[in-house]
């Protein structure tokens, strides 16, 4: 079973991520990881930490792909977060591979953003990786880049949740859809 856990950057991906690793014992795999060890291990590598999310997300995008093959060709578990992630990728797994992925992607609406950047966004940024803000890190871009993931993922039927209003509450919710897909893909291997 791979756990695919998309959105934009500081939207809770990775503490996401490691509370499922703590309470199903599955390890994760940062895709943010795998960039910054392309980008300062390989000096062959043809991108870098400033292009574009679209342009990292084509060069890293076969790479994770065939990440989520080998895992599943082997039985093994693993939770994969991060931007990187394109809703319009995911579908276009064989059958058989969907049947063992489950797929999401956490976004925020504009009146969360209006209502908490700040506090509720750029306070909580680093909780678990250092992050630096930096001009990608405004508002205007933030709202653009949290409503561009909303179409994508509506337009490819990607599983997208939307905080709205209290994170932690919706969070929740998001966590008990998790637990009843894993429940749903352990009762049907």
């Amino acid at each position: 079973m791979v756990i695919l856990i998309g959105g934009v950057s500081c939207t809770g991906k990775t503490v996401m991520a490691q509370r499922l690793l703590e309470k199903y014992k599955i390890p994760y795999l940062s895709i943010d990881h795998i960039k910054m060890g392309l980008i300062r291990g390989n000096k062959y590598c043809d991108f870098s930490a400033t292009d574009s999310d679209n342009e990292i997300t084509n060069k890293l995008w076969p790479v994770i792909k065939g990440i989520i093959m080998t895992n599943i060709e082997n039985g093994q578990h693993i939770i994969i977060e991060g931007c990187y992630l394109p809703p319009e990728q995911i579908c276009d797994f064989d059958p058989d591979y969907l049947k063992q992925i489950i797929s999401l992607y956490i976004g925020f609406s504009k009146y969360y953003i209006e209502k908490n950047f700040i506090s509720g966004i750029v306070e909580h940024m680093s909780k678990i990786e250092q992050r630096i803000c930096d001009d990608y890190m405004n508002q205007d871009n933030f709202i653009a880049l949290h409503s561009r993931l909303k179409e994508l993922c509506w337009n490819n039927n990607a599983k997208f949740f939307e905080i709205n209003d209290k994170y932690e509450k919706e969070m929740y919710k998001i966590y008990r859809w998790i637990d009843k897909e894993i429940e749903s893909k352990r009762l049907h291997t």
